[in-house]
Order: structure tokens, then sequence, then C-alpha cells
């Protein structure tokens, strides 16, 4: 007997055009759309759509599968809509994608007061932006931009990108190595040990492009998976990272973290709050974009 959560997610899958774009609006896993689409199609014998870059397809069966089903599925949906209450169709759900730093500082402690459903995406800012293009992602907090006649930006916050040193860090050289110049202060920083991110170092790399027109020779002692990790194992003990300073300033206060640096020239990123123009929940994305100029440090452009 064909399960009827194989049928609503064929069915949402077909209607939507892709895994992704059903999961979402299932609000289960897209696993979870795989794993119900390869029990229908062995179930049934047949494969039910055609996997493309970036779209799916049904197949021949699929459309005739569809058509056989999408009315009785229709009617099962409406019965169940009337009989048992749920908030999934009734609560808007949007996606927000920023850095995890961003969302620790300005949206997670706000959680329990929001009256929607909230899906965090973390990653690159090119892929977020990819992704909001595609209607899959509601709301980017970005330094970047790209052109597109469906997005808005709005500045609201910057950040300054500097060189931290951590605890009981042996500083009594540095102002040498800075006083004799590039080749000197480089020689200096080659020697100390460093904190790096597992994914990217994007700060790094614009930091030393900025400041030695290069990109660092040397890999970092330390890899972590966030800036929240560099700043918290650098308040414990010796070593040298590049972050935004906003994150660590309270440390820095207490004597925890030392600013050694902020460059030859300054390095500061213009953070965007980006948005669509077909935008569903308004008011839901308003509120978001309140909590972050209220909790993210003030745009001064």
């Amino acid at each position: 007997m064909i399960n009827l959560e194989w049928l609503r997610t064929f069915k949402t899958i077909y209607e939507k055009g892709s895994m992704t774009a059903a999961a979402e609006a299932l609000f289960i896993s897209q696993p979870g759309v795989s794993l119900h689409l390869s029990s229908l199609e062995d179930h049934v014998g047949h494969k039910l759509f055609e996997r493309r870059p970036r779209k799916i397809l049904p197949t021949e069966r699929g459309k005739l599968l569809y058509n056989t089903v999408v009315d009785p599925v229709n009617r099962l949906l409406a019965a169940e809509k009337n009989f048992q209450k749920s908030t999934r169709e009734d609560t808007p759900s949007v996606t927000v994608g920023m850095c995890f730093e961003a969302f620790r500082m300005a949206l997670e402690k706000h959680l329990p007061s929001l009256d929607f459903n909230l899906i965090m995406e973390f990653g690159d800012y090119r892929e977020l932006l990819e992704k909001m293009t595609k209607g899959i992602v509601d709301l980017v907090v970005t330094p970047h931009r790209i052109e597109s006649k469906d997005i808005t930006y709005r500045p609201f916050s910057q950040e300054n990108i500097v060189l931290l040193a951590g605890k009981d860090t042996d500083l009594a050289s540095f102002d040498t190595a800075l006083e004799g110049g590039k080749k000197t202060l480089l020689a200096w920083l080659n020697e100390q040990r460093w904190y790096g991110l597992t994914g990217d170092n994007e700060h790094l790399r614009r930091f030393w492009q900025r400041n030695f027109e290069s990109y660092p020779d040397f890999r970092p002692n330390y890899i972590v998976p966030n800036i929240h990790s560099i700043v918290a194992s650098l308040s414990r003990g010796p070593g040298l990272g590049v972050v935004p300073d906003f994150l660590c300033l309270e440390k820095i206060r207490r004597g925890e973290l030392t600013l050694l640096w902020p460059g030859y020239t300054p390095l500061v990123n213009t953070l965007s709050i980006a948005r669509r123009k077909d935008e569903r929940y308004p008011s839901q994305l308003d509120r978001i974009e309140q909590l972050l100029i209220t909790e993210m440090p003030p745009y001064k452009g």
C-alpha cells in the first residue's frame, strides 16, 4: 500500500520543481524528501523524475502518476486541514542567511520572542545571495553584492578587520618589527602561532592583501569552525588571529585580548541587508531587520 506521505512529497516536488523547494514547503529535510521519493519509485517500479543540474523534471511515468493522484491527494489534504488543527499553514516561515557570528550577536537571544518560524542559513555570502535569487532565502546580511534587479540592499552596519593577539602572547618585539618596515614585520608575523577558519579565511586574506599586497604564505596552526572560536581560544592563551573588532571589544576592555594592529590601511567592511523585491512576509522581515540594526554596530558611511 502506498504511503500518503510519499504521495504528498511527490506532488510537492512535481509542483515546486526542486527537492529543496519541496523540503521547505513540507518542513522536512532534503534527505527526507529524497527518501520519500526513492521509496515511492521503488514501490511503483519506475523513475518518476529526471535529475538535472539545478532542476528536476518529471518523466512520462511521473506525469501519469501526478495526473492520477493530484485530485485525490488534494481532497485528503483538505480533509486533514479541516479535521486536524495545524500551525504549519498559519505561521509564516522566513529564511535568513548570515554569518554565524552575526546570528549569535543579533538574533539568537531574540528567538523566543518571534511569532513566526525562522530558518537560519549559514555559509558563503555569494552562495546565500544566489539562493536569494532563486527564492530559497528571504533576507541576507552581506558585505558583498551581486547585480540583480530583484534584490535591494540597505547598508546598516560596519566592521573593522583587525589583528588580534591572545592572552600571554609575547609582544615585546612587535613595535620594533612594525617600525622595521613590511619585510621585518612579515618575518615577525610568520614566526607566530595563528588561528584560522575551517572554511573561508576571507578576513585573513583580505587583511594581508590590503597591507602586504600578497596573500599569507603560511598555514594557521589551529583551524577552528568559526570566528567566535578564534576569539574564545585567544582569550585563553597566546596566538594571533584576524577578526572583526566588534566581536571582541568586551574582551579587549577586560584585558583578555589585545587589539594589536589595525593595519597600515584599515580594512572596513560595510554590511548590508539584502531583501527580495517580491518578498512574501514583509512585516516579519521588517522585524528581523530592526533587530539587526539595533544589535549590530552602526553604519557610519
